[in-house]
C-alpha cells in the first residue's frame, strides 16, 4: 500500500522552507513554484498567511491551487510574508544548477 505524501508536513524550519522553494525556483516552473508555496503556505497556516499577505484566504488558495495563475505581485506578497526574499545570482555561478 501506498501512502500519499504530502510536502507540507516537512517544512518545519525555515532552512527547510527556502531549500524547498529554490529548487522550485531552480526548475523554472511556475506552475511547481506556486504549488511549492501552496505546500508551503499550508506547512504555515493558510490563513493567518493570507492574513499577511493582505489577501483574502481563498484567492489565496485558488492561486496557489495546482489551476492557479496567480499575479507576480500575489507571489511577491507571499513570498515577504513567508519571511523570505528573491535572490538574483547570474546563472553560470558556481553552485547554481
Amino acid at each position: 500500500m501506498t501512502l500519499p505524501w504530502d510536502p507540507a508536513e516537512h517544512l518545519k524550519s525555515e532552512e527547510d522552507v527556502a531549500a524547498y522553494l529554490e529548487a522550485a525556483l531552480a526548475v523554472g516552473d511556475s506552475a511547481l513554484v506556486a504549488a511549492a508555496l501552496g505546500d508551503i503556505a499550508r506547512a504555515r497556516g493558510m490563513t493567518q498567511l493570507a492574513r499577511d499577505a493582505g489577501l483574502g484566504r481563498e484567492s489565496l488558495y485558488k492561486a496557489l491551487s495546482p489551476a492557479g495563475n496567480p499575479e507576480f505581485a500575489t507571489i511577491l506578497k507571499v513570498i515577504e510574508a513567508l519571511g523570505l526574499r528573491l535572490v538574483a545570482v547570474p546563472a553560470g555561478a558556481k553552485g547554481n544548477t
